[in-house]
């Protein structure tokens, strides 16, 4: 009986697994919350905060916007409803944290504080700011629901654009 090298067992252990995860009807990425499938031909959470021309709220509460008319596109993609809630970052986070939204839009960028909190998404657009300044705008998600996240990414990779201010 031959004797498998250490690397050669950890690969056979590592396929192993992914071969017996493939038979529980485990796929990659997944949802622990189920996100994404909650979403699909259902109801579509967001909370807006507003920004400039990418989220304003008219006076019935209601939002439009550059990023309110990309999130309705995903929505149709998805035949999902949108239940629009606006707030502030720091409430919508909130909200975002314990599963009352599925996505938070309000010309975020990059840069945000709240990435310990949300995932945040690549960046969808770049503005460049009348100062020359160039911001990189994003969306926040709920943390570790990656099927949701990767299809809301490779959403935004199709529409991605640039916007001069």
């Amino acid at each position: 009986m031959s004797k498998l090298s250490a690397p050669r067992l950890a690969w056979a252990v590592i396929i192993g697994a992914l071969l017996g995860l493939t038979g529980c009807g485990m796929t990659v990425p997944t949802d622990p919350d189920g996100t994404l499938e909650g979403v699909t031909e259902g109801v579509l959470r967001v909370g807006a905060t507003p920004n400039d021309d990418r989220v304003t709220i008219d006076d019935d509460g209601e939002p439009s916007g550059n990023d309110v008319e990309l999130v309705e596109d995903f929505a149709n993609s998805l035949d999902a409803e949108i239940e629009w809630v606006v707030g502030s970052e720091e409430s919508l986070v909130r909200d975002l944290e314990t599963g009352r939204l599925d996505l938070v839009i309000g010309g975020i960028t990059d840069t945000t504080p709240w990435s310990s909190k949300a995932a945040v998404t690549r960046p969808y657009l770049e503005v460049t700011e009348p100062d020359g300044t160039t911001l990189k705008l994003v969306m926040l998600a709920p943390m570790g629901e990656n099927a949701f996240l990767t299809e809301l990414e490779t959403f935004l990779t199709e529409h991605e654009h640039k916007d001069e201010r």
